[in-house]
């Protein structure tokens, strides 16, 4: 029997993404906006189903950034659903990141019975 050779597979050692490969805030706040517009358009506030919503939300929006070209980018994606009842909500976070490579981008949707942040962070893998 005759072994089959192993393609050689060198490593790259990139610490910085190439400028094409960048993570791009306003082109991820856009498929934020798309995902979020496609999943709660038409709908209301619903305690039961919101947790299913966001695992959705989240799932869709962590392919499509796949597909866009991230191949070195880690991602974080966090979505939260509230109810509509016209009082504030505040929403902070804090990160320890490379700012040359890595960023966050987030967008919100509102319609008269709920509420909806989703961010996704996309860190540099080194």
């Amino acid at each position: 029997m005759a072994e089959t050779e192993e393609p050689e597979q060198n490593n790259t050692y990139i610490i910085r993404p190439n400028y094409q490969h960048k993570f791009r805030p306003i082109s991820v706040k856009e498929c934020i906006h798309l995902v979020l517009n496609e999943h709660l358009t038409g709908k209301e506030y619903s305690a039961e189903e919101t947790t299913e919503w966001s695992k959705a939300i989240s799932d869709d929006i962590k392919v499509k950034l796949k597909d866009m070209g991230y191949d070195r980018y880690k991602f974080v994606i966090q979505v939260v659903i509230g109810e509509q009842r016209g009082e504030g909500v505040k929403m902070g976070c804090r990160c320890f990141w490379d700012s040359d490579t890595d960023n966050y981008a987030q967008d919100i949707f509102m319609n008269d019975s709920l509420f909806c942040v989703a961010a996704a962070f996309g860190i540099f893998y080194y």
